[in-house]
């Protein structure tokens, strides 16, 4: 007879998992696959999952991180990823005729918005974000060189020389721990108290939500698993933001066989959560490698509904199309 497996009480974030500009991407692709066949080339990962990005290449998608690596003579579409890109990839995209599609993510474009407004106005803009993340390069892009000065640690905002100390502005990546960030803004606000911010913190609401349902678990369970890849700012925020809460072993997982299991011995509560770029398939991956080795008592805890939907680009709703 075999032995009777351990109890662990399972407790999912919610909400967790993909947000509706990861859905919006996704479907971008999928749906230009559908109208227009394979291949389409995506420029950088459409999302930070090696899943999500495996699974399109076998429908059709080609992967590239410059669009100099695709050819001249192709009529196939180019999509944008969701982190956005600088404009030099549009301009170079209708340059060479490509049929593009920009699957960036809405609350991205609107930062965009926000600095490209702050510039006309004659603002120096600060960014706080992490450089080399896709979403920053983007961001930077979308003005001239030197227009934006990149603010990451709070060592960052308290050693910043402003031309003009009455005329600055700041605006942030969407995907950035929420209390990192406030650090920050408060310590710009209190050196430059005239600095322009948003009306609302940059941080997209499925980034906030996440994280809230994370400080909410994290301090009542052994462990945490956060479902999501180690180039995903939004995942590697929500593992920080467990450790900070005082989760005791906080930890990302790509898929259930990145689980080093001697880590999680004896513990009595596990967290799960994901990503915004993770699907939750590998959430029930995760949970069935557990529920070989335990006897799984699930519960959720949830810290906001979530029911954004952004439309897809235009040239791919079945509408458009019709009216054109």
């Amino acid at each position: 007879m075999s032995a009777k497996k351990p109890d662990l009480r399972i407790v999912l974030c919610s909400p967790r998992g993909f947000c509706a500009g990861v859905v919006r991407a996704i479907d971008t692709v999928e749906r230009a696959l559908t109208i227009y066949g394979a291949p389409v080339y995506v420029r950088h990962e459409i999302v930070h999952n090696k899943y999500v990005v495996d699974s399109l290449k076998t429908k059709g998608a080609i992967f590239v991180e410059e669009l100099a690596e695709i050819p001249d003579d192709t009529n196939a579409p180019v999509v944008f990823s969701a982190h956005g890109v600088p404009k030099s990839v549009p301009a170079e995209a209708k340059s060479r005729n490509f049929f593009s599609l920009d699957a960036t993510c809405p609350l991205v474009t609107k930062v965009h918005r926000e600095a490209a407004i702050h510039f006309k106005r004659g603002r120096e803009i600060l960014l706080i974000g992490h450089s080399h993340h896709p979403e920053v390069v983007g961001t930077l892009g979308q003005l001239p060189a030197g227009a934006v000065t990149l603010i990451e640690t709070a060592e960052d905002a308290k050693t910043f020389v402003p031309k003009d100390p009455d005329n600055l502005a700041f605006v942030t990546q969407t995907t950035l721990s929420i209390d990192d960030t406030a650090e920050i803004v408060a310590l710009l606000k209190q050196r430059f108290p005239n600095v322009n911010g948003p009306h609302k913190e940059d941080i997209c609401y499925a980034t906030t939500n996440r994280q809230l349902a994370v400080k909410k678990v994290a301090p009542v369970v052994d462990a945490l698993i956060v479902v999501g890849a180690p180039n995903s700012s939004n995942s590697q925020r929500l593992r920080e933001v467990a450790e900070r809460e005082g989760c005791p072993i906080a930890v990302l997982a790509q898929r259930a066989s990145d689980i080093d299991w001697q880590r999680f011995d004896g513990i009595r509560s596990l967290g799960i959560t994901a990503g915004a770029s993770a699907p939750e398939v590998i959430v029930e991956e995760i949970m069935g490698a557990f529920a070989e080795r335990y006897e799984l008592h699930v519960e959720t805890v949830s810290a906001a509904e979530e029911n954004e939907f952004f439309p897809l680009p235009r040239s791919l709703r079945p509408d458009a199309a019709a009216a054109e």
